[in-house]
């Protein structure tokens, strides 16, 4: 090949990715600051590392009634979760006297903003494609920059000698560019390994411990400290120790060190299982590592300079695609004969709801208006005044129906004056809160024809009460008046009901109980939201799953636990006392409609729910429910509501599960396992696979789910959850 052709390959290499790069450049400095700011941090105890886990863990908890985690991270910090006082905490601790040095490092807003703009242009996956694909470029650059340097100095061998200077660009790119290949190569790899592991075309191996729960021995009991496993592992070893979640056997201590991870008998000290780290996992690790620089102040400072070495050659245009959400728009009239013309910029559909409200008015005044997205903006003959209703989506960007809407108005703004106004629907939790409202009403403003009626009108959190302000006020302006009604869309926000005690049935063996609640005030809730319970005591909101059992009753089940504020109250509750709490939407858990068959996987209380969805079920739609308990009396509480939906048809099969009968130790998985076979037609065919109870519970589950798909399917399970076919609440 010849230098020419090299020359020509690089250059166009730059300029396509020119701009990307640029991005990527620039934040890959500001970003390999954080890591040696983190460094700096006091939160490093000297000769730490060389404690034992069994030291460490004996002062720990000498120090903390309750922990639930400890962990090492690359700077060499240990952190530590706790329950203090009934509530969850996370800081830094010496791990030689227990003692709590900070709360966690948190992320600086200059550093998250590069973050998001570094990895994905905050365009979700889209975005992370574009960079997989620049790095995958800056690689090629590099690659064809070595090749011309080696070629102008006349050999790889004399790839470091002096250089002659033509001019001071091209002496001083070459010589830079020499002192920082190395670091550019890294990142660019690293960046193209790290793309690819994230969609997935690396299959990424995941650790799957295989218990025999019958074998494991509650005795002899083992004080912590004297654990052989634990006297033979340094403290520097460790990647992160998770404790039982429970007194019980059947849960243990689980140790993720850096090439491996066990699971140790909370007990007896004795390894259940040992699994070595995949290969694809570590060299993952070592790719965050290469591509980042934590842990490591002089790495940081080389990736920054390498960063600074890249090309800033700007390319003249990069198209954005989002993924379009299919929305419908009927119009009476057509964009060439109305007057009044409503664009809107919505990601998902909701804000579009807002504006067809606006537009049914508009025409029942007798108005003539056309309704449409702000990607179709083109030359509206007739018009004399727009509306543009627009969602800020992400961090300030425009939304998918928008994306195109300043360069469409630099095509096809016509001559003739109109006037317009502009509505901004965002969140005030971020911080770019109405951008791209903003941004739309500056890019008219610069036009000598185009009036504004007013500011940007901005709308927090889809209130329709601000909406409809805002509505009623250009009403006004116009001489006329509207009357919008709200449109039917679910909000993620709550509803607080006052609710009446209507039935309990306890089962004190276990602490547990089943209340059946009336919602007085009638505020719907649907079977797998969440009644909100903020008690006086503390003042934090608990969450539980409801099932709605239909004319506004719903059934809760809750576990009272000894320090628990939440499950103790609810607990004093008896019948015809009323309980103030809210209703949470939870739509991510809610029985899907199109589904002709459901598996639904449930432990202890986790049945709650489901009790809601099955006596709302069609006959007609297979409903599975696995359930598992210690006895067969622990399913007393739920037993009157599974034989009348069985005796209705409304449930096709009870399936449990029991661990405390005959020594024989069942649990839900072990079900779902022997019916694998099942549970795949189910899934193949559309249906879904619900699950709520315990974390511990999830995770064996999601296992066994995960070998059923890979065996009777030859798919991943990945697959059936982008479709959302498996859904889960666990807690």
């Amino acid at each position: 090949m010849t230098l020419s052709i090299w020359r020509y390959s690089h250059l166009i290499l730059a300029l396509v990715s020119s701009l990307f790069l640029l991005v990527a450049s620039i934040t890959g400095v500001i970003l390999a600051v954080e890591p040696i700011s983190n460094k700096i941090q006091p939160y490093r105890i000297a000769d730490a590392d060389e404690l034992t886990l069994a030291e460490t863990l004996t002062n720990l908890n000498a120090k903390y009634d309750e922990i639930l985690s400890i962990s090492r991270d690359r700077n060499g910090f240990i952190s530590v979760s706790v329950i203090i006082e009934g509530e969850s905490k996370q800081f830094y601790v010496n791990p030689s006297s227990g003692e709590a040095l900070g709360p966690l490092i948190e992320k600086a807003p200059i550093f998250q903003f590069s973050t998001n703009l570094h990895r994905s242009l905050f365009l979700k996956s889209t975005g992370r494609l574009l960079i997989g694909l620049v790095s995958f470029l800056l690689f090629l650059i590099a690659v064809s920059g070595i090749v011309l340097i080696a070629k102008r100095q006349g050999g790889i061998r004399y790839f470091f000698a002096p250089v002659v200077r033509e001019n001071f660009s091209q002496f001083n790119h070459v010589v830079y560019s020499r002192l920082t290949l190395l670091p550019i190569l890294v990142l660019s790899l690293t960046g193209v390994y790290l793309s690819l592991l994230r969609f997935n075309l690396i299959p990424e191996e995941n650790i799957v411990h295989e218990v025999d729960y019958d074998s494991l021995n509650e005795t002899p009991i083992i004080p912590i400290q004297e654990f052989e496993l634990l006297q033979n592992i340094k403290l520097r070893q460790l990647r992160e120790l998770e404790y039982p979640f429970s007194e019980f056997v059947e849960d243990y201590y689980t140790i993720r060190l850096k090439n491996r991870e066990i699971l140790l008998n909370q007990f007896t000290g004795e390894v259940i299982t040992e699994k070595k780290e995949p290969l694809v996992t570590t060299i993952s690790s070592w790719s965050t590592v290469l591509h980042t620089g934590e842990g490591s102040i002089i790495w940081s400072t080389i990736l920054g300079l390498g960063s600074l070495s890249i090309p800033f050659l700007m390319v003249t245009g990069f198209v954005i695609y989002f993924k379009r959400p299919k929305i419908r728009i009927k119009n009476k009239f057509s964009k060439n004969e109305c007057d009044h013309i409503i664009l809107v910029g919505t990601e998902g559909g909701t804000t579009l709801l807002y504006a067809q409200e606006f537009h049914k008015q508009l025409l029942k005044s007798g108005e003539k208006c056309y309704l449409g997205m702000m990607n179709e903006y083109t030359v509206f003959p007739q018009m004399n005044q727009l509306t543009l209703i627009a969602a800020t989506y992400g961090q300030g960007e425009a939304p998918a129906t928008a994306s195109k809407f300043m360069q469409l108005v630099k095509e096809h703004l016509q001559k003739q004056p109109f006037s317009y106004s502009v509505v901004g629907f965002g969140s005030t939790s971020y911080p770019n809160f109405c951008q791209f409202a903003y941004e739309a009403f500056d890019t008219l403003k610069k036009y000598s024809n185009a009036t504004a009626l007013g500011e940007v009108f901005t709308v927090n959190n889809q209130s329709f009460e601000a909406f409809s302000n805002w509505a009623n006020a250009w009403a006004k302006s116009q001489g006329t008046a509207l009357r919008l009604e709200k449109p039917k869309i679910s909000l993620p926000k709550t509803h607080i009901s006052n609710f009446v005690v209507v039935d309990r049935v306890d089962f004190s063996k276990e602490d547990t109980f089943l209340l059946t609640l009336k919602n007085k005030n009638g505020a719907r809730a649907v079977s797998g939201d969440l009644l909100s319970i903020i008690p006086e005591e503390d003042g934090r909101e608990r969450l539980y799953s409801i099932g709605n059992l239909g004319k506004n009753t719903l059934a809760v089940s809750v576990k009272k636990h000894p320090k628990g504020v939440c499950s103790n109250l609810m607990g004093q509750l008896e019948k015809g006392e009323t309980l103030s709490a809210g209703v949470v939407n939870n739509r991510h858990f809610h029985l899907p409609k199109s589904s002709k068959e459901a598996v639904l996987i449930a432990t202890g209380t986790g049945i709650g729910p489901f009790l809601g969805m099955i006596a709302s079920n069609n006959p007609k739609r297979n409903l599975h429910l696995y359930w598992g308990g210690r006895t067969s009396e622990s399913f007393g509480l739920y037993q009157t509501h599974i034989d009348e939906a069985l005796s209705k048809n409304k449930l096709y099969r009870f399936i449990p599960a029991y661990s405390r009968v005959d020594d024989k130790k069942v649990y839900v998985q072990h079900l779902i396992k022997k019916d694998g076979g099942k549970i795949a037609k189910i899934l193949n065919n559309g249906g879904c696979v619900m699950i709520c109870g315990s974390i511990a519970m999830q995770r064996e589950v999601m296992t066994e789910l995960a070998k059923i798909c890979s065996t009777y399917l030859k798919k991943d399970l990945s697959h059936f959850q982008n479709r959302k076919q498996i859904k889960m609440d666990c807690y």
